[in-house]
């Protein structure tokens, strides 16, 4: 990873049942964030929900760089027992909610959390300290 070690300001954890990173609140922090939950996936041999969490954990830190500052946190919790589901955390420290909102065709933006909505089988946001945690859910296959 070499240059891009600067932006990760901590790993909490990725051994067990969790994955756990806080990120610095910079634009290649989505990049980084990306990759490191593809990896731990492959490590948990769940490659086949690796570029849907991908893509929908860069949606959501895109989001909190977005409207929030600080760092922003990622969990991945990986299903035990007869669980076939991947739970997906985003945290940062601004305690708004975000909300859905129709994007017209021409918008730049504005589909982040259609996009979460329509590829996880639910999500949601609950407030966390200080801020919030946007969660998701991935059904595994099986």
């Amino acid at each position: 990873m070499g240059s891009l070690a600067w932006e990760v300001i901590g790993v909490i954890d990725t051994e067990g049942e969790r994955a756990e990173w806080t990120f610095s609140a910079d634009p290649g922090v989505v990049r980084t964030a990306r990759a490191a939950v593809r990896r731990q996936l492959r490590t948990w041999d769940l490659d086949s929900v690796g570029d849907t969490a991908a893509l929908l954990v860069s949606e959501l830190v895109t989001n909190s760089l977005r409207h929030a500052t600080g760092p922003i946190g990622v969990r991945l919790v990986r299903p035990a027992g007869l669980s076939k589901v991947l739970l997906v955390e985003v945290s940062d420290t601004l305690p708004v909610p975000p909300r859905e909102r129709p994007a017209r065709p021409d918008d730049e933006s504005g589909r982040g959390l259609q996009l979460v909505a329509s590829s996880s089988r639910r999500w949601g946001t609950r407030p966390d300290g200080a801020g919030k945690t946007v969660w998701f859910e991935l059904a595994l296959p099986g």
